[in-house]
């Protein structure tokens, strides 16, 4: 009877433990979404640093990568950490770059346990920081909340693995599945919740793709509207395999403030490229594709070695069914609007049919969204 007694407390104290480390986890990687598209090309990372039940130090990664996350929680915690348990979204690094190990810090600090979501691909780590934190005599326990934390860090996973960025694709659509009226004219399709909504998905985005049609027809400016959050604005990519953008457009106009990368064809002119260097823009030039436009997976290439983990594909419908198409989308954001276009109207993934995502074997639904009449429905890949 004892030993069944304390066999029943031996568990509840099991399941005590696993809800305190998902509650704990959770709100780690709620802090390190506050650095989504800010730190790249380093993930993304949140931690918190808890003793006898209490949090004694937060942390997330700093603009630009540093300081990573966990010497920021260690730096609030002081003293308090020595004894404590760290809970941190992504094992902690052991190698040098430029900037020393977090697994040193974390041995240094005296924690006594580490819980990590989920292990860094990154071959210089991979592994590693848990050996090393383990050596230590430190605890180790690896999973809670393995698959929000995958998800949170997809685009450093995409980067490390397939050397692109992770690829977000917006799309804002009618029942009718239109996103534009007759003649390309833009149209509101959704209302002034859903834009907001954008915005915060730009400013968690390190880029933000259209192609040079969204651009000669819209002059947009691809930035991050919401007060206050202008500094969020992600990197503007312009596909332009023949360098047409306009100098005297919105986007070139704000390169020195906002950067512009346009993404052309090896064969384009020397002295267009010179132009907008001049203007402040960055033109980074790639292979021309087999048909018509340029090389995709050499675009989305060039992107993750200059460093970009989360792209936002947002600019026309050529552009959108052209991702779709080479199977390069990861994640898809459709919003669908209440009203009709109408017959003339622009489809939303130009000759294919939406159901190629809606309907495809290929993705899930992750989560949706209302925002009165309109919805978001997030999809990721299956």
């Amino acid at each position: 009877m004892i030993f069944r007694i304390l066999e029943d407390q031996f568990a509840e104290k099991i399941r005590e433990t696993k809800d305190a480390d998902r509650r704990f986890m959770q709100l780690a990687l709620s802090l390190g979404r506050r650095g989504q598209g800010r730190t790249w090309p380093n993930p993304a990372v949140g931690a918190v640093i808890v003793r006898d039940g209490v949090i004694v130090g937060r942390g997330w990664t700093q603009p630009g990568g540093r300081p990573h996350a966990e010497p920021e929680a260690l730096r609030r915690a002081g003293e308090g950490a020595r004894g404590a348990t760290l809970y941190v979204t992504l094992e902690p690094c052991s190698h040098f770059g430029k900037s020393p190990p977090c697994a040193d810090a974390v041995i240094a600090a005296g924690i006594k346990r580490v819980v990590a979501a989920i292990e860094d691909p990154n071959p210089e780590v991979a592994g590693q920081g848990h050996a090393r934190l383990r050596a230590a005599g430190i605890t180790v326990d690896v999973g809670p909340c393995a698959a929000e934390a995958a998800f949170d860090h997809a685009g450093h996973f995409r980067r490390i693995r397939d050397k692109r960025p992770h690829v977000i694709l917006k799309l804002a659509v009618s029942p009718d599945g239109k996103i534009g009226a007759a003649g390309g004219k833009p149209i509101a399709i959704t209302g002034e919740a859903v834009r907001n909504r954008v915005h915060l998905l730009r400013a968690s985005c390190d880029a933000i793709l259209v192609g040079i049609g969204t651009v000669l027809a819209d002059d947009p400016q691809l930035n991050c509207r919401l007060p206050g959050m202008e500094a969020r604005s992600p990197v503007r990519v312009v596909l332009d395999q023949n360098l047409r953008i306009s100098a005297a457009g919105q986007l070139v106009h704000s390169a020195r403030e906002t950067p512009l990368w346009v993404v052309s064809s090896e064969l384009a002119e020397a002295a267009a490229a010179t132009r907008l260097g001049a203007a402040g823009t960055r033109v980074i030039r790639v292979p021309p594709g087999r048909g018509a436009g340029l090389d995709l997976p050499a675009v989305l290439h060039a992107l993750a070695e200059k460093g970009i983990t989360r792209l936002m594909v947002e600019g026309g419908s050529r552009v959108a069914a052209s991702f779709v198409s080479a199977d390069l989308v990861d994640e898809i954001w459709l919003f669908r609007g209440a009203e009709e276009v109408g017959a003339g109207g622009v489809d939303a993934l130009d000759a294919l049919p939406l159901s190629k995502i809606t309907q495809s074997q290929a993705y899930k639904v992750h989560a949706s969204e209302t925002f009165g009449h309109d919805t978001l429905t997030i999809y990721e890949r299956a």
